[in-house]
């Protein structure tokens, strides 16, 4: 699958999924804005990916704040000249019982997954739009899907607003020729849901050991995804192979909710 002199902008590009499929959409050859609200995790990424002889552009970005989104896509086209692929990935959770939530964690939640990824998406259509093309991924999640194992009713409700999101953009954007899916992972090894296990195995009376492997027990193909598996469908989605794919939304969950 290549990409080859595509233009992707990947947010929360620093760590994690983003991190992955910044350097995978490079490897399939596209250039990459690698974008984070960690200035120094997104140069990180950008320097992997030069040194790997593609060009790539660190910008610090707050996805909630609409100025930060419109510079990230100035500096796009001062850069690259357009955008071709948007990985709309940025997001926040912290494990707590819905009794516990409170109003500051229920907008920051939203403000990051929900309204982040819709301004995004919007911001980078107005470029697509006159060029007639544009990949639109976003990164939901199988807790927007009734995931039994999510810890937090918040961010569940803002991955469901992402995969309502997803297909209406594919309704409005389609006719002019750009596809909007959403990848929905499920328990993936990264350093947020690294944390997020230390507190649930504590909260169990389990070793962080032991309570992973009770978790990937559950999980029928009896493994965890890694970064680099989320990234694998989203070098797919953006790639020319799925041009008439859109408005769909793409569990990597190794059969956690079977569709």
């Amino acid at each position: 699958m290549t990409l080859k002199d595509q233009v992707a902008i990947v947010t929360g590009a620093g760590t994690g999924i983003g991190r992955a499929s910044a350097i995978a959409f490079a490897q399939a050859g596209a250039h990459v804005v690698c974008a984070d609200i960690n200035p120094k995790t997104a140069e990180d990424t950008a320097n992997a990916i030069q040194g790997m002889q593609r060009r790539a552009v660190a910008v610090a970005a707050d996805v909630s704040n609409l100025e930060d989104i419109d510079r990230m896509v100035r500096r796009t086209l001062e850069e690259f000249g357009k955008v071709d692929i948007l990985l709309a990935n940025a997001g926040v959770t912290r494990r707590a019982y819905i009794m516990d939530l409170t109003e500051a964690d229920w907008d920051r939640i939203h403000r990051v997954n929900a309204k982040g990824v819709f301004f995004c998406l919007q911001r980078v259509a107005k470029e697509m739009i006159p060029q007639r093309s544009g990949r639109i991924i976003n990164i939901a999640s199988i807790a927007g899907k009734g995931y039994a194992g999510t810890s937090n009713a918040a961010y569940a409700a803002s991955k469901g607003a992402v995969i309502g999101l997803t297909r209406t953009a594919a309704q409005q954007l389609g006719p002019h020729n750009i596809n909007v899916n959403a990848i929905c992972p499920g328990v993936t090894r990264t350093a947020l849901s690294e944390a997020n296990l230390e507190i649930r195995a504590r909260e169990s009376g389990m070793t962080k050991e032991a309570f992973d492997i009770q978790r990937v027990q559950e999980i029928p193909i009896r493994r965890a995804n890694d970064p680099e598996d989320i990234a694998a469908m989203a070098v797919f989605l953006a790639s020319p192979g799925a041009r008439n794919i859109t408005g769909q939304t793409y569990n990597v969950d190794g059969g956690l909710i079977p569709e």
